[in-house]
């Protein structure tokens, strides 16, 4: 008889597709013992979802190891990641409000951007919120159907108006920038986003809007994968308040500026650089209140899974799948060939400053937005944030994924190697034809 404990054991019950599969422990070799059952066997490999159990993404249910070992009691130190197969969208209650984000200073989105809130407007009776200044378009204005329905839209002015709570659902005409300008507008909590591919690269945006009609309807009623963009939360800490303009003006009472008014979310990367300076940046680089290193170099870019496909690959960085917990950090040119990017657990905290002897300061940017300069005693915060950005996939997590991968940055783009059958005519040749006689032979031939 079997000596697997009963824990280990296969769960035969089909779980819910929204609940990671616990029962992960069991090997191929259980499912092909030889005292199981056959029929309990066959089950297992005719089934589509027995692979799950062995998700190594799926929180473990056990918490002891061994006699002795075990995982301290404490929910702020133990991290649990969801599956992401058990990722998808749900609605608590019928969607109503939706923003259209459009991309600017493009005349091929235009016609779109009409279809879609005309019909979400007319036929599907939701409220429609735009930017402000999208309607300052001279050309959009003079559309006869978008006239029809350009009192009904809602419109909000970015940096002046809050949108906390007030959003259902976003959808997104462009390209990558608008889903990052989605990212920008939410500071907190983020409503799902479905993205459509009317930019230049696309790569995180995986919708066509050939059938936008039959695909947001679907999304509407609820049947959609999502892939969980996390996001880095940066906070800058000034040696001087004194540069953000805080003036004291003599009064006692008056208190600086508390640190997470100077926070933000980045979906991409954050990035310091050497700025104008001729001289190369030394960036003290602290994980977890730990000294790690100091770059030299043209700078760093500390990037999430999602960003990692951006700025960091280009400068040598590994493809990392955005429902993998981490953060990536990358030297860009760093003056030592042994610097070699590096992934770090999500959760962790990364302090960057500028060395004490650094000879001139550096820069930062968050998504390539808000530039500013961090100068000697200034020191930079970045850990990962708790509100990620729900990105709805058109297949699933792991198709998008590598269909970007395919067709946004031609990944193992290549030429076939010949199979052996097609050179079996090598053999009969004499050892002196080369192989260019052999094509020119073949070709003559036709």
């Amino acid at each position: 008889m079997s000596t697997t404990p009963e824990s280990l054991k296969y769960n035969h019950v089909k779980q819910s597709p929204r609940q990671p599969q616990q029962c992960h422990n069991v090997s191929k070799r259980d499912l092909y013992d030889k005292n199981a059952s056959s029929t309990a066997s066959d089950d297992v490999m005719n089934s589509s979802w027995w692979w799950r159990t062995r998700s190594l993404n799926a929180p473990s249910p056990f918490q002891q190891f061994g006699p002795c070992g075990g995982i301290m009691k404490n929910s702020a130190m133990v991290m649990q990641i969801q599956d992401p197969a058990s990722q998808r969208l749900t609605w608590y209650k019928p969607p109503l409000t939706v923003l259209v984000i459009k991309k600017v200073c493009d005349a091929s989105v235009l016609t779109p951007f009409v279809q879609l809130v005309t019909w979400l407007v007319q036929e599907k009776n939701m409220v429609v919120w735009v930017e402000s200044a999208v309607l300052d378009d001279i050309t959009l204005n003079e559309d006869l159907q978008f006239r029809s329905v350009r009192d009904k839209l809602v419109t909000f002015k970015d940096g002046r108006d809050d949108l906390t709570d007030r959003i259902d659902f976003i959808v997104c005409l462009g390209g990558d920038g608008t889903l990052l300008y989605a990212s920008l507008l939410f500071q907190q909590s983020v409503p799902p986003v479905m993205a459509f591919h009317l930019g230049s690269l696309g790569f995180l945006t995986p919708f066509r809007f050939d059938n936008f009609q039959e695909q947001l309807t679907s999304i509407l009623e609820g049947h959609a994968a999502l892939t969980l963009r996390s996001r880095l939360r940066c906070v800058m800490h000034r040696r001087s308040e004194n540069r953000h303009g805080f003036e004291h003006a003599g009064d006692s009472c008056a208190e600086p500026p508390s640190p997470l008014a100077n926070s933000i979310l980045v979906l991409n990367e954050v990035v310091i650089d050497r700025g104008p300076s001729p001289y190369l940046s030394n960036i003290d680089l602290f994980l977890d209140g730990k000294y790690i290193t100091s770059v030299q170099g043209d700078g760093l870019i500390v990037s999430t899974p999602t960003g990692s496909t951006a700025y960091a690959v280009a400068a040598g960085a590994s493809m990392i799948h955005s429902s993998v917990p981490a953060i990536m950090v990358t030297p860009i040119c760093p003056h030592s060939l042994s610097f070699r990017p590096i992934v770090v657990p999500a959760g962790v905290e990364l302090k960057i400053s500028v060395s004490p002897e650094s000879r001139n300061t550096s820069w930062v940017s968050f998504d390539g937005r808000n530039r500013q300069e961090l100068f000697h005693g200034d020191s930079l915060r970045i850990t990962t944030s708790i509100y990620p950005v729900p990105s709805i996939c058109a297949q699933d997590q792991i198709s998008d994924w590598f269909a970007s991968l395919g067709d946004g940055l031609h990944w193992n783009v290549r030429k076939r190697q010949k199979c052996l059958d097609e050179l079996s005519d090598l053999t009969a040749s004499g050892s002196e034809d080369t192989f260019d006689e052999i094509e020119n032979t073949k070709l003559y031939d036709v």
